[in-house]
């Protein structure tokens, strides 16, 4: 869901629309070598059909809350660095950062979590998605992981989840906290498009026959760019409905309008106030409202407009991403346990 600019819906350009017949005249290629080729079939099922997780992320996970019949999934990738701990935008999961994660292992730790109502995870109430809850599922999450000794730890997140991963940043309680990057949300357009979600959510496609024909809608419809990664990520955003006998989507967006403004009021002061580095990732200057304007002039954090994208950065410029990602980490110097300053040893820590 396009939480930052729902307005519209993108439109292919002519230039999309000449690849697009491109790609239909050859066989999709992986974009790493990693994923198992598949046997060879012919036409719309080879297309769109879907690629296992297990070709980007080393394991999955589900993590039981304490105390509550809540579990959250999470894909988990990388044996060293800093955790990229990554949170997807509404109606995603957490492998909208699959392509991405493939690159950032190299350097990173990459944790991607499936927020409660979507992907994989299980909560008692689903349909909870105030900022609050979320962010208390974030926290719960890094507890059960790390217990009191969690590693540093960079948040990013997407849309909706940008807006999570700043309120968690803003509280200033987790002490591992090393770095932040918001992707395409800003609160001034996300507050002004809000009058239109309902209307963009009962637009969309409902029910789809097949898993592939959901992901060529995607591609299509110009929600995401990337068939690779929409062939990763779709599946988990559907559940099979055995009473229309057909594939739904699994998170109940619209069921949820009492907290949208919750997510976004008062994020860009907030995103402002959290002292760590930050990186705002947008795909249009036009996103950037008048308090990051400012911000943004005062250098109190560093901003890239990716162009060629739309709203889903990570999916639709997955290597880009990575490599933003990376030198974020390398220019603010974030090693496993927080900043490392050159020619300075750490002290060390205390023995729990």
């Amino acid at each position: 869901m396009d939480s930052s600019n729902l307005g519209s819906v993108p439109e292919e350009t002519l230039e999309e629309q000449l690849h697009q017949q491109q790609q239909e005249s050859k066989p999709v290629v992986s974009a790493f070598a990693s994923v198992p080729d598949r046997p060879p079939t012919q036409g719309f099922s080879q297309k769109y059909s879907p690629l296992d997780w297990s070709g980007y992320f080393d394991r999955e996970e589900d993590i039981c809350i304490p105390d509550s019949n809540d579990v959250f999934h999470l894909y988990m990738t990388g044996t060293e660095g800093p955790v990229i701990f990554c949170l997807h935008g509404g109606g995603y999961s957490g492998l909208s950062f699959a392509l991405s994660a493939s690159k950032i292992k190299e350097k990173a730790r990459i944790v991607a979590m499936d927020l409660r109502g979507h992907g994989k995870s299980s909560t008692e109430n689903d349909l909870d998605l105030s900022i609050e809850t979320m962010c208390n599922d974030v926290f719960a999450v890094l507890k059960a992981l790390y217990g009191d000794s969690p590693p540093a730890i960079v948040l990013v997140g997407h849309s909706m989840g940008g807006s999570v991963a700043v309120h968690v940043a803003a509280k200033k309680t987790l002490r591992s906290l090393a770095g932040l990057v918001v992707v395409d949300v800003v609160e001034g357009t996300a507050m002004a498009s809000l009058m239109h979600m309902q209307k963009i959510l009962s637009n969309r496609m409902q029910h789809f026959s097949s898993i592939e024909k959901a992901i060529e809608w995607s591609v299509r419809g110009g929600s995401l760019r990337n068939i690779d990664s929409a062939r990763v990520s779709i599946p988990t955003t559907l559940k099979y409905d055995d009473s229309k006998k057909c594939y739904v989507y699994r998170a109940r967006l619209e069921e949820t309008e009492q907290y949208w403004r919750g997510w976004y009021e008062g994020l860009s002061e907030k995103f402002l106030s959290c002292p760590v580095p930050k990186l705002l990732l947008l795909a249009g200057t036009d996103r950037l409202d008048r308090a990051l304007t400012i911000g943004q002039m005062q250098g109190k954090f560093q901003m890239v407009v990716v162009r060629h994208t739309g709203h889903a950065i990570q999916e639709d410029a997955p290597d880009e991403f990575a490599m933003l990602i990376l030198n974020f980490i390398s220019r603010n110097r974030i090693g496993p346990h927080g900043v490392e300053i050159p020619g300075l040893c750490r002290p060390a820590r205390p023995q729990s």
